[in-house]
């Protein structure tokens, strides 16, 4: 993979590459943004165009250099990750100790810490005196969701590579073309940060069952004589399906902001493009306030959830909520 081939992220392969041209390569980076924003992919990209023989500024993907990087067997690239977790002092003296040795090839080795904030504090000291003073030209590449979480000594000895969460537009036309359904992408793209998690929700087989049971419920509570607490029961909390409430909340949250498109005659952004007859019967049955109150209904309950309220309370006073 080549940097023209990961989706986005401009600003921080413009500063990598510019790095590369200028041949002034720091010795630490901090790659920060939301999981799934390419981060990874990028990192070792960035290994491949500073191994690679035949780029100034990239990887070309077909030398021996960029190939051993490909098939996860180069001697100068080092992955750590957590071991259960958190990543423990251990790990880091084991990475030391690799690196007493230099690169037979002549250029740096680089290592890529993977969920860099889940250092433990020996861990994250430990590392400070090698970002400090390597003992070989080497570059790190510490990857974190939260850049805010790492310790500020570390923060301040690295560089900064801001990610930012990916075009959702971008990701569908992807997604699209690789063969998912466009109705469930389309959902799923609003979900998820990176295509790798957008791929991982479209390949479960519930996310189109609990996509169709929001729908029902999303109904079957906005009419009269709401059965919508029934189906909850029926469709839900005896199927599994409850497992992913967090999930079917956050799609309501989309469908409630659809009706607001509706209202405003901004069909563009509708997320459930393909339940647009049923979205323009009900938005103009509720006002603006009461739209945007249901949005708040549904993210108070996911808070809800995550501090472990029962699932089924929470959904039937959600759904008695939208009555």
């Amino acid at each position: 993979m080549s940097f023209q081939q990961i989706m986005g992220q401009q600003a921080a392969k413009q500063m990598l590459q510019s790095s590369l041209r200028r041949q002034a390569i720091s010795h630490a980076y901090l790659f920060s943004g939301p999981s799934g924003s390419g981060q990874l992919k990028t990192a070792v990209t960035f290994a491949k165009a500073i191994f690679c023989t035949e780029l100034e500024d990239d990887a070309c993907g077909q030398c021996l250099e960029c190939r051993k990087v490909e098939h996860g067997n180069h001697p100068d690239l080092t992955m750590l990750a957590p071991d259960g977790n958190n990543i423990k002092i251990d790990q880091i003296r084991d990475l030391q100790r690799i690196f007493s040795y230099r690169s037979e090839a002549g250029h740096p080795k680089v290592y890529i810490i993977e969920q860099a904030e889940k250092m433990t504090v020996q861990a994250a000291n430990s590392l400070l005196k090698f970002l400090e003073e390597p003992q070989v030209p080497a570059v790190g590449i510490l990857i974190t969701d939260n850049g805010q979480a790492m310790l500020p000594t570390i923060r301040s000895r690295s560089q900064l590579v801001p990610f930012s969460a990916l075009n959702p537009e971008e990701m569908l036309q992807a997604l699209i073309a690789e063969g998912h359904p466009a109705n469930l992408a389309r959902s799923a793209v609003h979900l998820a940060s990176g295509l790798e998690s957008c791929r991982e929700i479209l390949q479960q087989n519930w996310f189109a069952e609990i996509r169709n049971v929001m729908l029902q419920l999303g109904k079957e509570s906005l009419g009269r004589g709401s059965t919508s607490l029934i189906s909850a029961q029926q469709k839900l909390f005896k199927t599994g399906l409850s497992e992913h409430l967090d999930i079917m909340l956050s799609l309501f949250h989309l469908w409630f902001r659809d009706m607001l498109y509706v209202q405003h005659g901004r069909h563009e952004h509708i997320v459930f493009i393909d339940q647009l007859d049923m979205l323009s019967q009900l938005a103009h049955t509720r006002s603006t306030e009461q739209w945007v109150s249901y949005m708040d209904l549904a993210a108070a309950c996911r808070k809800k959830l995550r501090f472990n309220v029962n699932g089924q309370l929470c959904l039937e006073q959600f759904l008695i909520g939208l009555a």
